[in-house]
């Protein structure tokens, strides 16, 4: 079970890595064409579009970190109670403080992404 968590997150990496790779070829224009003194309609598309698409990224990413660390956090607290049912109380209150942590770290990937959508 442990190495397929660790195939999966090795995967969604690299998976990110190559998302994060291909965006300037994705948004890459004309080759030759002179840069414009103003900015144009469709280089402002072009701006939103590379800031959604940084946006998901953040996002997936924070959110995948998370979850895994939750799973991980979850099932470690579980053995332990099943352990030690005696320090089930001490256990489940770490287990919620780290919990809380760690949802606390995807909150703020959630308003970076919100700043960079609405501010940037």
């Amino acid at each position: 079970m442990n190495k397929l968590l660790k195939t999966c997150t090795l995967a969604g990496l690299l998976l990110a890595l190559a998302l994060t790779l291909c965006i300037p070829a994705l948004a890459a224009g004309e080759t030759g064409a002179a840069p414009a003194a103003e900015p144009t309609e469709q280089a402002e598309e072009s701006a939103s579009s590379g800031k959604g698409m940084a946006s998901a990224i953040a996002i997936g990413l924070a959110a995948l970190g998370g979850a895994l660390g939750m799973g991980l956090a979850t099932g470690k607290a579980a053995e332990g109670i099943a352990r030690q049912p005696e320090a089930e109380g001490k256990i489940r209150t770490t287990l919620m403080l780290g919990l809380v942590f760690i949802e606390t770290a995807i909150i703020y990937a959630l308003l970076v992404v919100i700043l960079i959508i609405f501010v940037l």
